[in-house]
Formats: structure tokens, C-alpha cells, sequence
């Protein structure tokens, strides 16, 4: 696993880099064909047609691939056929088989390879690519793919190279530091996968073109003070301006500062210590 730089041939091949893919098993291997669906773009709009997120719409044509987060098939070995590639996510995915011949997709943690063997449930030990309950897990382990409700399926720690640790266990309650740095408190019947979510390279990859953005369906992002005052609260002005206020979105929402968690949130009773604010303190 790393980063493979292009030869500058033209300027963006210059700037860009991309993923080596030594962990994928077979780059000729197609999906498995019984766990994908149609994907259908939504453009940022929602169900009557309205944006709701701008700077959407586009991208290359892609199928779904059908992951298990809920890992409910215990007790049943389940051997690793080949670890792939996903394009709707940034970690990889591991086809899996099971010893009745079922074949699931679950999210690819680092070290997992195609030939191991691995188990879901309370009976299994405490490995990379096991699936068990909290109640089970030592403490101190690196978890990813962790429930919020039990039996919801996993919800934290789904992105590449991250995971969380579960830190202390009280009563029917478990303690967990996630990698923003807060400490949240989860049911101890939740599920977690043991390991770290592979792929950790993917934040230093470099896209180098604008065209690379495009092909993931990301459109231009335009500033508000480069619009008309009928389409931006910053927009318009003789030349080039500042905007000539705080920086917000169309509707005239200020954009920092604010905090956008609501303050009545049923899970906020959950949350045992805040994550700090700013960039430079994630993970510490």
C-alpha cells in the first residue's frame, strides 16, 4: 500500500499521484455480480427535486457494492476470497465466503489478505476482522465499523485508515475515544470489528487536475463574491471585493463561528468529552 507518482507529462500528470493498489488481490477481477445494485446519481437534489447541496452532479458511471455493517451471521467461519477496490468509498472492501457458501462484502481493515479466515459473534477471539460486542473486546483494542444502536449495523469508523479504541467499560455502557479526540459513550451490546479500517494513504493522495474532481462527480465550486447579488448575499460590487461582510452561505448563513450541532440532540447525554475544535487537535 502507497502512493504512486505519474511521470510529468503534461501539468496535472505533473501534480497528481494515485493509490498503488499492491492490497487489491486481482485487478482483472470483476465484482461479485450477486451484491451489486444500480447506483443512480442524485445530483445533490432531493426527492421533489430542489438542490440541497450544491456543486453536485456528473461523475464516472458506478455500481454499488452491497456491504454487510451488521456482521450478524455468527458462529460461522468465513474465509477472505480476495480484497477489491470500491468506488463509492475511500477504504477497500473484502469479498467473503462462508462455510455454507453465502458471500458478503465487509469493509477491508488493514493486514486482512485473501486466504484468512475470520468470524463474527462472541465466541470468536479478538482479531483482525473479527466482529463482536463490546462486552467482548479487550480493552484498550483499535475498533472500526462500530454500532451506535445495537443491531443498527456500523456507523463510526467506516472511512480509510481510521479507527476508534475502546477505553473503559461501566456497567452496560462502554467508554470509546474516537479519532476526532471525543469520548462517547455506546451500549455495550454494540458491535465492533477488530483493527483499523485500511488504506491509510488515501488523505495524500494528490488529484492534480480539476477534470480528476469532475470524474467523481464534483463540480466547480464558485465563491460568493465572484456571483451576482441575486444569487449570493457577497455577491456584486465594482471589481473585485472582499464581500463586505462575514462570510455566509446564499440563504445569509454565517459560515463560521457558529456551532451546528443542535443543542436539544437526544445523544448528546452520550457525548463524555468534546472533541477540540480546529484541525490541529484531531487524534490527540
Amino acid at each position: 500500500m502507497g502512493i504512486r507518482l505519474y511521470k510529468p507529462t503534461t501539468p496535472g500528470r505533473r501534480q497528481g499521484s494515485v493509490s498503488d493498489f499492491t492490497e487489491i488481490t486481482d485487478r482483472k477481477k470483476k465484482p461479485e455480480k450477486s451484491l451489486l445494485v444500480p447506483h443512480q446519481p442524485k445530483g445533490g437534489r432531493n426527492n421533489q427535486g430542489v438542490t440541497c447541496t450544491r456543486f453536485r452532479g456528473g461523475g464516472h458511471k458506478r455500481q454499488y457494492r452491497l456491504i454487510d455493517f451488521k456482521r450478524q451471521k455468527d458462529s460461522v467461519w468465513a474465509s477472505v476470497i480476495s480484497i477489491e477496490y470500491d468506488p463509492n468509498r475511500s477504504s477497500r472492501i473484502a469479498l467473503l465466503q462462508y462455510e455454507d457458501g453465502v458471500k458478503t462484502y465487509i469493509l477491508a481493515p488493514e493486514g486482512l489478505k485473501a486466504g484468512d479466515r475470520i468470524m463474527s459473534g462472541d465466541t470468536a477471539e479478538p482479531k483482525v476482522g473479527n466482529c463482536m460486542s463490546l462486552l467482548k473486546i479487550p480493552l484498550g483494542m483499535t475498533i472500526h465499523n462500530l454500532e451506535m444502536q445495537p443491531g443498527r449495523g456500523g456507523q463510526i469508523c467506516r472511512s480509510a485508515g481510521t479507527s476508534a479504541v475502546l477505553t473503559a467499560r461501566e456497567g452496560s455502557w462502554a467508554q470509546i475515544t474516537l479519532p476526532s479526540g471525543e469520548v462517547r459513550r455506546v451500549p455495550s451490546e454494540c458491535r465492533a470489528t477488530i483493527g483499523t479500517i485500511g488504506n491509510a494513504d488515501h488523505m495524500n493522495i494528490s488529484l492534480g487536475k480539476a477534470g480528476r474532481k469532475r470524474w467523481k462527480g464534483r463540480r466547480p465550486h464558485n465563491r460568493g463574491t465572484s456571483m451576482n447579488p441575486v444569487s449570493h448575499p457577497m455577491g456584486g460590487g465594482e471589481g473585485r471585493t472582499a464581500g463586505g461582510r462575514h462570510p455566509c452561505s446564499p440563504t445569509g448563513v454565517l459560515a463560521k463561528g457558529g456551532k451546528t450541532r443542535k443543542k436539544r440532540k437526544p445523544s448528546n447525554s452520550a457525548i463524555v468529552r468534546r472533541r477540540r475544535p480546529g484541525p490541529h487537535y484531531a487524534g490527540q
